[in-house]
């Protein structure tokens, strides 16, 4: 009796954290109790929350740390990018708790080697950052409403374009969600020169198609290069990886797997796509 127990909790045990909680709620603003520290959370996908921690003074923002939640595999990962310290390299800390508490860890790390982010109420927030004694500091944080976000915006960027920040998809900061696929040599080795020809002519008439109905920014070639890497795409307005490579099936080349592609998330500017009403006007010859 006591061994099957023992298998029981085990296997709970192993149940909840194959079952991690992703901590959505953190989506919004938030701000630091009696304090002028914020912390700005997105969520890009099911997968991935970007986040950014800064401070405002004087009505000047200075942005002290890039934050990042993203489900790796089995794990989810929490990253940090201390403008400050470090040289700005990436710090990385593996979630070991998902229920109550939200835990991340680092025991390799010199401080915080834990951080901890517990949801109080829809509202509030207890984050702790702490050394392996739990030693460290506590502060209570609380989301902002949609309309203190935007006063606090509209005054820590005179410049700010409501409508043309709408009309771009861009978030408080000016960003959004965009894939990045990266093309290369793909499994077809054919010496058939027609198919070839027409495959790849078929490739550049799908890229117009493709910016023409807005899904497509960027493309252009890479250099030679030891990874066979071939081109870029950027594309916007595709709400997951699936649709993405269903996107990219309709390019011939891809299709009849003369080329073969990565993709990865990518979070930029809002404003890219606004260079193509000028690039259109620039070129001399068609390609």
């Amino acid at each position: 009796m006591k061994l099957f127990l023992t298998w029981a909790l085990l296997a709970f045990t192993n149940l909840l954290f194959g079952q991690a909680v992703f901590p959505d709620f953190l989506q919004g603003t938030w701000k630091m109790e009696n304090n002028e520290g914020y912390e700005h959370w997105d969520k890009l996908d099911d997968h991935v929350l970007k986040g950014v921690a800064y401070k405002t003074t004087g009505g000047q923002l200075t942005v002290t740390e890039y934050l990042d939640i993203a489900k790796k595999g089995d794990e989810i990962i929490y990253t940090a990018i201390v403008t400050n310290q470090n040289q700005k390299q990436v710090v990385a800390f593996k979630m070991t708790r998902s229920d109550s508490l939200f835990v991340f860890e680092n025991e390799t790390h010199d401080f915080p080697k834990k951080i901890v982010y517990q949801k109080l109420a829809d509202t509030a927030l207890l984050v702790q950052v702490l050394d392996e004694k739990q030693a460290g500091y506590r502060y209570r944080m609380t989301k902002q409403t949609p309309e203190k976000t935007e006063a606090d915006t509209s005054v820590l960027n005179p410049d700010y374009d409501k409508a043309l920040a709408e009309r771009l998809g861009g978030d408080d900061y000016g960003m959004k969600k965009y894939f990045l696929v990266i093309l290369k040599t793909g499994s077809n080795s054919t010496a058939d020169k027609q198919a070839i020809s027409e495959s790849f002519r078929g490739h550049l008439d799908n890229i117009n198609k493709l910016v023409k109905e807005g899904k497509l920014v960027v493309a252009g070639p890479l250099g030679k290069n030891e990874n066979n890497y071939r081109g870029i795409f950027i594309l916007q307005h595709i709400q997951s990886i699936e649709e993405a490579q269903a996107l990219l099936q309709s390019d011939p080349a891809i299709k009849n797997s003369l080329l073969d592609y990565e993709i990865y998330n990518w979070y930029g500017s809002a404003a890219l796509p606004e260079y193509l009403p000028a690039s259109d006007k620039i070129w001399k010859k068609n390609p």
